[in-house]
Formats: structure tokens, sequence, C-alpha cells
């Protein structure tokens, strides 16, 4: 079982949730907690309070990460031009073998097509 812990976004696929699941995540849709019209801050501070990573589609969450002030909530971004079921869970596997620390320490992970870039927090942290 893997610590790390992920907060679906309502803009994502639900099946990407069991997937995460079946995997051995600890992982939860805002949906399953009916919490689906929740501003995208307070998903943030939901995140940080419960030491979870935000996977989303909302570019917003970006943002978000650089105004923190110190709080650290990891989010994963896809910005996929094909976002089918199969195609979500073919990037979230390369991001999770190449990013699970990263997502620990805090970090937003956009994820493209053929790529994925991370950025660690806070914004301009070298570490």
């Amino acid at each position: 079982m893997s610590s790390l812990k992920f907060l679906v976004d309502v803009c994502a696929d639900i099946r990407l949730t069991q997937w995460l699941r079946e995997q051995g995540y600890d992982t939860i849709h805002l949906r399953d907690e009916r919490l689906h019209s929740l501003p995208n801050g307070e998903i943030f501070d939901k995140a940080v309070a419960e030491s979870r990573t935000v996977i989303t589609h909302d570019l917003d969450f970006g943002e978000i990460c650089a105004m923190t002030h110190g709080r650290k909530a990891s989010v994963v971004v896809f910005r996929l031009h094909n976002p089918r079921i199969e195609r979500l869970v073919n990037r979230i596997s390369a991001v999770l073998a190449d990013c699970a620390p990263a997502l620990h320490g805090g970090s937003v992970v956009i994820v493209e097509e053929a790529r994925h870039r991370v950025r660690r927090l806070p914004v301009g942290s070298e570490h």
C-alpha cells in the first residue's frame, strides 16, 4: 500500500478513482463525499488537511499552489487532448512511477500527451 493519498476533482473521470484504489492508493472522489460543488480553494484546503494530492483537469490549481504561503498539497493537472480513461490511466501510471517523491514533498505535475513536468512547491524553490 502506497502512502500517497489522492483527492480526485469532479472534472476528472470517476473511474480513475477506482483504478487508483485498485492499485492500493487511498483515493476519494469529491462526489464520494457529495462535495461536487466545492470551490477550488476549499478543495485545496481539504487536500492540505488530509495530506492528499489533488488530481484535476482544472488549470486554476497551479495558481492556487503558487499562492499557498507555505501550505503544501501536491496537484496533478491533466492537459490531454484525449481524456479517455485508458489514456488517463496510462499517463497517471507514468507520473506515479516517475514522480512519487516529488508528490510526497509538494509539487505541481502538469501531465501532457507525451510528457509531464514537475514544479516543486513553493514555486521557485530549488529542492
